[in-house]
């Protein structure tokens, strides 16, 4: 029973999934400030990590902490890994947002949030940023952009985490316990990651046939539609997609608004 706990009935257990694939953790760490040219670049590490054999399944350094950012990373470890069944991930606004819970959804995928204010139930994931810092992020010295960052740590991660014996798999690596376990069969495609991570919204086209979508205006050639609500669909695998417009079974392609090529017209 935690100390600040003792006056309650709350027990804290110990516990593992049954498997490996089973069950995701997933989290930002707050790395070293870069100096990038004349300017300093705070950078924030995304990993996950397995939970029966402590494998790394992901691990990323960025300059932001958004919920696009925590999107490509799920695609770039599900193209690798196939989907877990269940995904544990912090309570920040990182992991909140509506379009991974519907990729969850969509994809079969259980979405948990850990309760507030609570660290200890992030423990695997708390005890790996431990071992990171220790191991890589403590030791960096000069580093000129985040590409030189994400190479150390994916060396960090093949040359010593995963092959170095853990104290919770019995002196067991993390590699070994992932590469050796027995996971169901991957039925993911490329098609059904695109159509997960689809979002459609209702939206009015504006008279000069535009839309504003994520801060970016957006345009039709399809005069006829100013003034209409039509669907607008992005997907979210490449955040470099246009998005489009889905109208009466029919997709029209939006193209980015170009004021002065406009002016010619």
């Amino acid at each position: 029973i935690a100390l600040r706990d003792g006056a309650g009935a709350r027990t804290r257990l110990r516990w593992e999934a049954e498997r490996p694939g089973a069950l995701w953790h997933g989290d930002v760490c707050h790395g070293p400030t870069l100096t990038i040219g004349d300017r300093k670049v705070a950078v924030r590490i995304h990993g996950m990590l397995d939970d029966a054999s402590r494998f790394i399944v992901a691990l990323e350094a960025h300059s932001t902490e958004r919920e696009v950012d925590m999107l490509g990373i799920l695609v770039r470890a599900l193209r690798r890994h196939g989907p877990p069944e269940v995904l544990y991930l912090d309570n920040g606004s990182t992991y909140r947002g509506a379009l991974l819970s519907l990729c969850c959804a969509r994809l079969g995928i259980a979405l948990v949030h850990a309760k507030p204010y609570d660290p200890e139930a992030r423990g695997k994931m708390e005890r790996f940023w431990r071992t990171l810092r220790q191991g890589c992020l403590d030791h960096l010295g000069a580093l000129a952009t985040l590409g030189d960052l994400n190479a150390r740590l994916a060396a960090f991660l093949s040359e010593h985490y995963h092959t170095a014996a853990h104290a919770s798999l019995m002196g067991r690596s993390p590699g070994v316990a992932w590469s050796t376990a027995q996971r169901p069969v991957d039925r993911l495609d490329e098609a059904k990651l695109r159509e997960a991570l689809t979002a459609r919204s209702q939206r009015r086209v504006r008279k000069d046939t535009t839309l504003s979508i994520a801060g970016d205006v957006w345009e039709l050639d399809q005069g006829f539609l100013a003034g209409r609500t039509v669907t607008v669909a992005r997907c979210m695998v490449d955040v470099t997609e246009a998005p489009w417009v889905e109208h009466e079974g029919r997709r029209y392609t939006l193209r980015r608004v170009d004021v002065k090529a406009n002016a010619k017209r």
